[in-house]
């Protein structure tokens, strides 16, 4: 894809575990042969169960992950282009500055040694982006007040604020450097609903305001229905289904997203039982089964899916999913379809 922000061929992410005196040590796959595209300006959604390899792909985006195969090139709005598997020590520093991370824990990601001001201003102060210190002041209070931070509150140290807060905080010092690509790592995940709502707002705003790039990691369906342009699902390594959220929701095409769907909670007492069961846990990417990768808790498994690993194929309503039987499978209920989507 040409207008695409990122762009991921064939990636594996492997680590070796432990050491052994006989033969190579195991390996773990936790990225195992991605291909994808995320769209320019888009806010990109990756769902999928713990363990799957969704941080991990993330990180990689960010090279805070080995590349051990594959390769990923990420474009700025600037006319510039990183190969992220081959930084030089000086590429990565002007790297660093156009591509940020959002923390899941916005207790933990604040030193409470430092100041708002001071937490904010770091990464202008490490990278060298400011001239002089009133300079840096000047940009630290013009993106507290994008991310809707009182200036007095910049003299304050974290424990005094609230979690909402706090992650209003962590937004400021990811877009302090004025980057082009973010990666959003289960950020609202420890959060209160209706705080959740308010931090998922503010940046679809900012993705708005700023024309940023949203790489969106999430566990929870119902937030990623309401907040993405795009959703790729994820399983053990692989991603097994992508498609816009409406549609996604709709006719999933995948055992494994429609039985993710099913299990969004429900207010209605009549869906009641209407979670589909998965029976075992995920596999080790340590040792994943033969074949396709979800055959081993599939309704739907055949000898087929035991033998020979699906591709990730385009489908005639736009869909990609990889499974062999994607057009046996039956449209989801209205039901299954989250009210809050807008996609």
């Amino acid at each position: 894809m040409t207008d695409a922000a990122v762009s991921i061929r064939d990636l594996e992410v492997h680590y070796a575990l432990g050491r052994t005196f006989f033969g190579k040590p195991p390996v773990l796959k936790a990225v195992a042969g991605i291909t994808l595209d995320i769209p320019r300006g888009s806010f990109f959604g990756l769902v999928g169960e713990s363990g799957s390899g969704k941080t991990t792909l993330g990180r990689a985006t960010l090279a805070a992950a080995p590349i051990s195969v594959g390769q990923i090139t990420v474009r700025t709005a600037h006319g510039e282009t990183f190969d992220v598997g081959r930084l030089d020590r000086e590429t990565e520093k002007h790297f660093r500055r156009r591509a940020q991370l959002i923390f899941q824990d916005p207790y933990a990601a604040l030193s409470p040694r430092m100041t708002v001001r001071d937490i904010i201003a770091e990464p202008l102060e490490v990278m060298k982006l400011c001239k002089s210190r009133e300079e840096v002041n000047e940009r630290v209070r013009e993106i507290a007040e994008k991310c809707r931070l009182n200036v007095e509150h910049l003299r304050r140290f974290p424990h005094a604020f609230s979690g909402g807060q706090r992650q209003r905080i962590s937004i400021a010092r990811a877009l302090v450097t004025n980057p082009d690509y973010i990666v959003a790592d289960e950020s609202v995940a420890a959060l209160d609903v209706s705080i959740q709502a308010d931090i998922l707002n503010l940046l679809k705003q900012l993705q708005r305001d700023l024309g940023l790039t949203f790489l969106f990691i999430s566990h929870d369906l119902s937030v990623v229905a309401h907040t993405c342009d795009h959703v790729a699902v994820m399983y053990l390594g692989r991603i097994v289904e992508t498609a816009p959220p409406r549609r996604l929701f709709a006719t999933p095409r995948h055992p494994y997203t429609r039985a993710l769907i099913s299990a969004i909670p429900s207010l209605d007492p009549d869906d009641r039982g209407r979670a589909e069961r998965l029976d075992g846990e995920i596999p080790s990417p340590a040792n994943p089964p033969s074949g396709c990768a979800f055959h081993t808790r599939c309704p739907m498994a055949r000898d087929r899916c035991r033998i020979e690993t699906p591709e990730l194929r385009l489908m005639a309503d736009g869909h990609r999913a990889a499974c062999h039987f994607s057009e046996d499978l039956a449209p989801a209920t209205p039901a299954a379809v989250p009210q809050t989507v807008t996609g």
